[in-house]
């Protein structure tokens, strides 16, 4: 609470009165989160392009809710965060779904299994130092999620990658 007053240019008491608890405030920036990931999303018309360019601007739309998206990736079990499924999950989920009937994403996980996968990565990268430009936060996520982390010519990298199981 310090450190918002603080970036806030207020008193902590000011904080305090808004947000009585520490949990108030993270419901507020949650919310936010929410509606902003959501409206995002749903401007990048994830199902109007190709998977790859959806996942791209998936990401970008993430990545561009900033920290509320960190928060709101770790608070939404919440009951308060009940729209998080309806707003960010199902348009990822229908959007790798898609990848994988075309065969454009693997498909011997659940499409759920590789939404959480893809949340974990956004939320931990945007998190990780040194802190990269936007830009190339976006590309290393989508890159690292679309094609691994193995090397192209790596001892060991599966033949069967992103077009389906083994």
């Amino acid at each position: 609470m310090n450190d918002v007053a603080a970036a806030a240019g207020v008193a902590r008491a000011t904080v305090y009165r808004y947000f009585p608890k520490r949990e108030a405030l993270l419901e507020a920036v949650g919310r936010l989160a929410l509606e902003d990931a959501g409206e995002r999303l749903r401007s990048a018309r994830l199902d109007e392009v190709d998977v790859a360019v959806g996942l791209e601007r998936a990401v970008r739309a993430l990545v561009g809710v900033g920290d509320g998206f960190v928060v709101l990736a770790r608070e939404r079990a919440r009951p308060d965060t009940a729209g998080f499924d309806d707003r960010v999950g199902a348009p990822m989920r229908n959007l790798l779904a898609r990848g994988q009937a075309l065969g454009e994403i693997r498909g011997d996980v659940p499409a759920g299994w590789l939404t959480e996968a893809l949340f974990g990565l956004v939320v931990n990268v945007m998190g990780a130092a040194p802190a990269l430009g936007a830009e190339d936060t976006i590309a290393a996520i989508s890159s690292v999620f679309l094609d691994g982390a193995r090397g192209a010519g790596s001892p060991g990298r599966r033949a069967t990658g992103r077009g389906g199981g083994a």
